[in-house]
């Protein structure tokens, strides 16, 4: 029996969530919670949807050719990595890249003793780990938010160069988008530096539909 995945929300296509346009997963559960966390309705385990990870995979194949890659998000992705496992093996099986996302750090994660733990790491092109510090806010590279959190690449997908903003490229991005239901819902990056948005977000908000 397919065992099905916690999910938090989820956007299709999306360029605010990692390298080119990507599918973005938000996992619900975290049993880290960050201090000013953006994401603190990801936190109970109990909350979001219980999903197939078979039809994930099916809406990431219907957009496969707009798409580069599956960003995974949270909550806390390795809080599942056992679920996660069947749809890591998938997004690789449509050609998709995957970055990943996890307040954990990598030492601690080849540390655990779960086995599927390290297997959903061996999936992983990119994995953006640490704890978020409210009191490091990242200024300067894209997809962090702060600065002790570390790029690690497994393969040759992609290089340190997506870290940094290309010549006239925002370093924080929001997408906003109408629903047909008339709800607005949105995701991506707050400008730190803006005014407009507090500097304690943590990564990515997930979506949220609001009024």
């Amino acid at each position: 029996m397919e065992r099905g995945l916690r999910v938090g929300g989820r956007v299709p296509v999306t360029r605010a969530e990692g390298p080119g346009a990507r599918y973005a997963l938000w996992l619900q559960g975290c049993s880290i919670r960050c201090p000013g966390c953006c994401n603190p309705h990801l936190f109970e385990a109990s909350g979001g949807e219980l999903v197939r990870p078979s039809l994930l995979l099916a809406e990431m194949a219907s957009v496969r050719n707009e798409i580069e890659g599956l960003t995974l998000l949270g909550g806390e992705p390795m809080d599942q990595a056992e679920a996660l496992l069947p749809l890591l093996h998938g997004a690789r099986s449509l050609g998709l890249s995957v970055l990943l996302f996890s307040g954990f750090t990598l030492a601690e994660l080849r540390g655990r003793e779960e086995p599927r733990v390290r297997d959903a790491l061996a999936a992983v092109d990119v994995l953006v780990d640490g704890r978020y510090d409210a009191s490091r806010p990242e200024t300067e590279r894209l997809w962090a938010g702060s600065t002790n959190q570390r790029f690690h690449y497994f393969t040759p997908r992609y290089s340190p160069a997506i870290e940094r903003p290309a010549p006239g490229e925002p370093l924080r991005t929001v997408e906003v988008r109408l629903g047909a239901d008339g709800r607005l819902s949105a995701n991506g990056w707050p400008d730190l530096s803006g005014g407009g948005m507090s500097s304690s977000h943590q990564r990515t908000g997930s979506p949220r539909p609001s009024r």
